[in-house]
C-alpha cells in the first residue's frame, strides 16, 4: 500500500533536519566499518517498519558488493552463517537498545558486546542505533515515501 507523505518535514523544520543530517554524518563509518554500519541500520529500520530507510541502506549495501543473500538473510542473522562475530554482536545490541522502551539492556549483554568492541566503538555504535532510530521515526510517522527510482 503506498501513502502520500502527511507534511514534508525536512522543509518544514529544516535546522532540527540539517542538525540530524550533520549527526548521521558525523558518526564514524571508517571506525566501526562501512558493511557493519550500514548493517545496523538496516537492521534497525527492519526492525521499526521504516521502508524509506530499508531501501536506503539495502541500497547502499549492495553498492558495497555485499551478497544479496547476506541482505536477504538479516532479519534471521542468528541462523545464518554470514555474519561474522563481531557483526553478530553489532546487530544482538541494535537489537537490544531499539527495545528499549520494552527493557533494559542487561549487564551480561553489555559484556558481550565488549568481547568484540572498544569503548570507542561502541560510543559510535550507540550514536549510530540512536540516529537511525531518529531517521525511522521521523520517516514511519509522517509517511515519507519510499522512491519509484533509485
Amino acid at each position: 500500500m503506498a501513502h502520500a507523505a502527511r507534511i514534508p518535514f525536512f522543509q518544514l523544520a529544516p535546522k532540527a533536519f540539517q542538525s540530524l543530517l550533520t549527526l548521521s554524518g558525523a558518526v564514524r563509518k571508517d571506525l566501526l566499518g562501512h558493511r557493519l554500519y550500514d548493517l545496523v541500520l538496516l537492521r534497525v529500520s527492519q526492525i521499526n517498519g521504516c521502508a524509506y530507510c530499508m531501501d536506503m541502506h539495502w541500497r547502499d549495501l549492495v553498492k558495497q558488493d555485499v551478497d544479496v543473500r547476506h541482505l536477504n538473510a538479516l532479519a534471521g542473522w542468528r541462523e545464518a552463517p554470514f555474519f561474522t562475530e563481531r557483526e553478530r554482536a553489532a546487530l544482538a545490541w541494535a537489537e537490544i537498545v531499539t527495545a528499549i522502551p520494552n527493557r533494559e539492556p542487561s549487564d551480561e549483554e553489555f559484556a558481550k558486546l565488549k568481547v568484540q568492541f572498544s569503548d570507542e566503538e561502541i560510543a559510535e555504535l550507540g550514536f549510530t542505533i540512536a540516529v537511525i532510530n531518529a531517521w525511522n521515526l521521523l520517516n514511519v510517522s509522517f509517511r515519507n515515501p519510499v522512491p519509484e527510482k533509485a
